[in-house]
């Protein structure tokens, strides 16, 4: 799920969270980089949730309009009543035992004790005009079940307001989540297949034990040489004024000088090109230029003396 490019930001906003509360504890610092990282499996998993708090909102407002003397209008204007609440896919993710178990074992009651969300949701749904469009349509089956699904979360539910404000407050971090983890469930969605096994929806966090590695070696490295790596940009700028450096800047290139000087299998360019797109979703619209500047003229230097070790293919 996630990306090296997502654990570098993950790395970063824990040096800025450092910098911010001035505590330079670095045991802190590490238990704050696990715990966000593994945040972001939570939050993949409240989507999943939320899913299926839709579904049994749905079946819970069927049985009640069924119990009516009458029935209005809007309930009458659909062929099957009951088309949203069989969703093929949301009743796979309401059957999934595994996802039911993870829930469990995290404690993750959020929706039943925020109901208030899935009634937004929910009302939002029906209202829309892509669920009064699936209602009325004679066709029926797997894939339109799923496309219906996708197209509601990316349109309606993902896009929410009062959503966004709710994981906001939840978890700060979670901010910078929710376009990863949105547009990995789209994706896993989208492949998804009628007799998939249950454990699809539990896919890793990380590829594998190399990725948390590489996190905590490179928070380690970039706090413990903190004194060097800011003389390191110091000779490159030689008006240097670091309180005029935006402090992500700053990070950034400390992060990257560390990752070129300590990690030989991670290709010079790809550090150089991950820094910068970086720089461009989190920084100031110069930065990133600022930010190339100096790491070419550290690389050459580098190369020039014989630090860059570089060997192997290196990831992403």
């Amino acid at each position: 799920m996630l990306t090296r490019r997502h654990i570098r930001v993950k790395v970063m906003q824990c040096i800025y969270a450092l910098i911010q509360s001035k505590d330079d504890s670095l045991q802190k610092q590490e238990k704050f980089l696990a715990v966000s990282i593994e945040n972001t499996y939570t939050l993949y998993l409240l989507w999943l949730s939320l899913l299926i708090e839709i579904q049994q909102r749905a079946a819970e407002q069927l049985n009640l309009s069924s119990k009516k003397y009458l029935s209005d209008d809007t309930e009458n204007r659909y062929p099957k009543k009951d088309k949203f609440v069989n969703n093929r896919l949301l009743a796979q993710l309401q059957e999934n035992s595994s996802i039911k178990e993870e829930l469990s074992k995290r404690k993750l009651e959020n929706w039943y004790l925020n109901e208030e969300y899935v009634k937004l949701i929910y009302k939002s749904i029906v209202e829309s005009d892509i669920y009064k469009d699936y209602m009325l349509r004679a066709s029926d089956g797997y894939e339109e079940d799923k496309e219906i699904i996708i197209t509601l979360f990316k349109e309606i539910i993902a896009p929410n307001d009062k959503i966004y404000e709710y994981f906001e407050d939840n978890k700060l971090t979670w901010i910078d989540d929710i376009p990863i983890v949105n547009t990995f469930l789209v994706k896993l969605l989208k492949k998804v297949k009628p007799n998939q096994s249950p454990n699809y929806f539990l896919p890793k966090l990380l590829k594998d034990q190399e990725d948390m590695d590489f996190a905590n070696k490179l928070l380690k490295k970039t706090l413990l040489n903190n004194d060097f790596l800011e003389k390191e940009i110091e000779g490159k700028t030689p008006n240097w004024d670091k309180d005029r450096i935006a402090d992500v800047d700053s990070i950034l290139l400390k992060m990257a000088i560390c990752e070129l000087l300590n990690f030989p299998s991670i290709p010079e360019r790809v550090t150089i090109n991950e820094y910068l797109e970086i720089a461009k979703e989190y920084s100031t619209p110069k930065s990133s230029i600022f930010i190339n500047g100096i790491l070419d003229k550290l690389t050459k230097e580098y190369k020039k003396e014989g630090k860059l070790n570089k060997m192997g293919r290196g990831l992403l």
